[in-house]
């Protein structure tokens, strides 16, 4: 009797701090800094990020982007400018949970990139279309607040080339 009665008390003590988390919110938002290296410069921007899980194990988010750090460029001996001025994107969102903290996720989605370059004083702007494609992680510290790392190749249609992101991000379970 006496080994069921520690069994029991054993079990209760496991389980009461599962019943005391909150439940895991399906909405997460984010907010950090992403590098953009192009062939035409490296460039720099504040992206934020809204998602919403409707699994564990697949969800969908949309970002924006504001350029914050321009790139000098020289061509044909001209030296000028180029800066992002901003992107927004769309993605379907597969996740890979490893533990409580810790999941991996691949992103597919669909975009657009505005760029301005300045040169010799003549400014011109461009938006570009992309299809969207990466992998990334998200480690929740405390189940709430997290750290996000991700890589991201924009694909630009028409012939416009591609871009690798690099993003370090804070991100929340609201």
């Amino acid at each position: 009797m006496r080994n069921i009665l520690l069994a029991t008390a054993a079990l209760t003590l496991i389980a009461a701090p599962a019943m005391a988390q909150e439940p895991v919110s399906p909405i997460t938002g984010s907010i950090g800094y992403t590098q953009l290296d192009t062939d035409g410069g490296d460039l720099g921007a504040i992206t934020g990020r809204v998602g919403y899980d409707f699994t564990r194990n697949f969800g969908v988010e949309g970002e924006a982007s504001i350029g914050v750090k321009d790139d000098d460029i020289t061509f044909a001996g001209v030296d000028g400018k180029i800066e992002h001025d901003w992107d927004a994107a769309a993605y379907g969102v597969a996740k890979l949970p490893i533990n409580e903290n810790l999941e991996l996720f691949g992103r597919l989605g669909y975009g657009t990139t505005r760029v301005s370059a300045d040169l010799a004083g003549v400014t011109a702007s461009g938006d570009g279309e992309s299809v969207n494609y990466g992998v990334g992680a998200n480690y929740f510290i405390d189940g709430r607040n997290g750290i996000r790392a991700d890589w991201t190749r924009r694909d630009f249609r028409d012939n416009g080339g591609e871009a690798d992101t690099y993003g370090l991000s804070f991100v929340r379970r609201f």
